[in-house]
């Protein structure tokens, strides 16, 4: 029997707890000799990565001690931490040293440096007799952070390969070990900006010459085919295409528009690989949608017939005829999925848990919606879900306007108990691709230069003000949530406009001139490309400096130990709401960085987000959650 209640009071089969029970973040899938490898990011054991493996005979199991965390920090984001190629080689969180798996278990590789200079490694291939070729990144007592790119002998000498560029990415040594090719970039660029493709002597890393890429143009996961040829993605043509470089001209391998490639974000991401016959296998965003298919020798791409709405960024092959991916879906939890493309089957090699019924997962949908300067902007829209309740007749629902983070990222619909669990509370989410997001083409994602604190407001309002005039949101009731640069948006909304009634920040960005002062090498120029440099406009645009027109309560979310956005933003926010009187709330949890990995805390956050809308918008949430103080009131 279906019960009648407000919007938000629904009693939920999903308690926040549930949303992390279990849960692990796959990625950075490997594939050597008949053994495959993954890493598991668990928030139930501390937010740690632990490297898995599954064995020819079909067993799986942890690699490493479960004290292990198999995580690099370099340029803070990490990726690209193991290497498993004639053995496992990794980086040790703790220490940032690379360690080698032997019988009796972790041994370090690297020294550790003498105290306060810090060095970090990622991104590591086997290079010439046992050595490792990968990015060692290297914080000196003051200054700059200097990023090289380094050969680690097997006694953990160390060599300099290349070094004057400011960032370095992607090694990749040729079949028959001649060639060395790499991708580096200055500032003010990011990797999606413009990035050049360099290819060496593998004996002689000094006869270089750069092949593609420049200023303009990102160059994306260089690649040895087979037969010797390298393969890449560049946004030349406005699109992330693949072309084949042959040693002497570069040609198209599959013209669209469509992106087959995305932000390089973090190291070790991969979008395609290879497999027989000439053929590769490659994960295509259009339009805002995701597939995965195979590229022929003709430059055909044909679709493999999978229902799934997202691939991630970590494709491997078998050269041959497997792939393996994570794969989202819009009714089931995410997956390692290996799929046979001659035979056209799959297998679930690991699947993250759930017990709830289909029937009580939203059903997303893509909208696209106009905004401001006769542009169109698209979000994937989560309508409230449950079997078990209806609102009152004529009601509407309150909106959670979710701004992903980057702001050079997007999102794809998926199943995700985090967003089931404000669903079958009749809370809908919007995720939001706004003008910035990849997905959509270079110059989709340039609409953001010098425009963010604008367009991606703009865009945000104008995804809440849609679904209102749809029918599908209650005006009076909506609220804006992000983290990092998400966070940012949402307390520029909250401040430079009048839509959201109220707002939460995850490790937002307050004060972009203080977050340009202040923030570490890999993002320190990217705010001259976001805002610009004139100081008015810095100010302008920070949320800090206009908190007197944030009239609405706030929530702010903040990991202590983060160095990407550090902690005096939130504090800075809270201090100038409790001036003036605005109902806020600030939680800041101990050893965390830049996002929540423990299980406690994202629990915590979940609740208390809950609670903090159930006051705002007058509806009583079903369950136990913290008591709230809003500070203010």
């Amino acid at each position: 029997m279906t019960t009648i209640a407000p919007y938000g009071s629904w009693e939920s089969p999903i308690s926040a707890a549930d949303t992390v029970a279990g849960i692990v973040r796959f990625s950075e899938i490997q594939h050597d000799d008949g053994t495959l490898y993954w890493l598991e990011g668990r928030p139930s054991e501390g937010g740690r990565n632990a490297l898995v493996r599954r064995r020819p005979d079909g067993t799986i199991e942890d690699v490493l001690p479960e004290t292990a965390n198999v995580r690099t920090m370099v340029h803070e984001y990490g990726g690209g931490a193991y290497l498993a190629e004639a053995g496992v080689t990794f980086s040790e969180f703790t220490d940032q040293r690379l360690y080698r798996l032997s019988p009796e278990g972790p041994i370090p590789l690297t020294e550790q440096p003498p105290r306060p200079v810090a060095v970090r490694y990622a991104d590591a291939i086997a290079g010439h007799d046992g050595s490792l070729i990968c990015i060692r990144e290297t914080h000196p007592e003051s200054g700059e952070a200097i990023n090289e790119l380094v050969s680690v002998a097997a006694d953990g000498s160390e060599s300099v390969v290349a070094s004057g560029a400011d960032f370095y990415s992607s090694p990749r040594l040729s079949p028959d070990e001649t060639r060395l090719a790499w991708i580096e970039w200055d500032h003010p660029n990011m990797p999606w900006d413009g990035t050049r493709l360099v290819v060496a002597d593998a004996l002689d890393p000094g006869s270089r010459s750069v092949v593609a890429g420049g200023p303009d143009e990102s160059i994306v996961q260089p690649e040895w085919a087979p037969d010797g040829t390298l393969v890449f993605a560049s946004d030349r043509t406005g699109w992330w295409n693949l072309y084949r470089f042959d040693g002497a001209s570069t040609t198209p391998i599959c013209p669209m528009q469509a992106e087959f490639s995305g932000p390089a974000w973090v190291f070790g991401m991969s979008w395609f690989g290879f497999l027989s016959d000439d053929r590769i296998a490659a994960v295509v965003w259009e339009n805002g949608r995701q597939s995965l298919g195979v590229i022929g020798v003709d430059g055909t791409f044909e679709r493999l017939d999978l229902d799934y709405s997202s691939y991630g960024t970590h494709l491997a092959t078998d050269g041959e005829r497997t792939v393996w991916f994570v794969g989202a879906h819009p009714k089931r939890p995410s997956a390692l999925v290996e799929y046979d493309v001659d035979a056209g089957s799959e297998t679930i090699v690991r699947a993250n848990p759930s017990t709830l019924d289909p029937a009580f997962a939203p059903d997303p949908r893509f909208i696209e919606f106009p905004t401001t300067d006769g542009d169109s902007a698209h979000a994937v829209f989560y309508p409230p879900a449950n079997r078990e309740y209806e609102a009152p007749a004529g009601d509407r629902p309150p909106i959670v306007v979710h701004i992903h983070g980057g702001p050079t990222s997007a999102v794809s619909p998926a199943f995700s108990l985090q967003t089931a669990y404000w669903t079958t509370r009749g809370i809908g989410i919007v995720d939001v691709n706004y003008r910035g997001s990849t997905g959509f083409g270079r110059e989709y994602r340039q609409k953001l230069e010098h425009q963010w604190g604008i367009v991606d407001v703009d865009d945000a309002v104008a995804a809440a003000e849609y679904l209102a005039s749809i029918g599908e949101a209650d005006g009076r009731r909506l609220a804006i949530s992000g983290g990092s640069a998400g966070g940012y948006t949402t307390l520029a909304a909250l401040a430079f406009r009048d839509t959201f009634s109220a707002g939460a920040s995850y490790y937002g960005v307050a004060d972009v001139a203080l977050l340009a002062a202040d923030s570490h090498k890999f993002e320190s120029r990217y705010e001259a490309r976001l805002v610009g440099t004139d100081p008015d406009v810095l100010r302008e645009r920070s949320p800090i400096h206009s908190v007197e027109q944030i009239a609405v309560p706030v929530a702010l979310f903040q990991g202590l130990e983060d160095r990407v956005v550090p902690p005096n933003q939130a504090e800075l926010i809270a201090e100038a709401l409790e001036a003036r009187g605005i109902p806020h709330v600030l939680v800041e949890y101990e050893g965390e960085g830049h996002g929540f990995r423990k299980a406690e805390n994202v629990i915590n956050s979940l609740e208390t987000e809950l609670a903090f809308y159930g006051e705002v918008f007058g509806f009583t949430p079903a369950g136990d959650l913290p008591a709230l103080d809003l500070d203010g009131e």
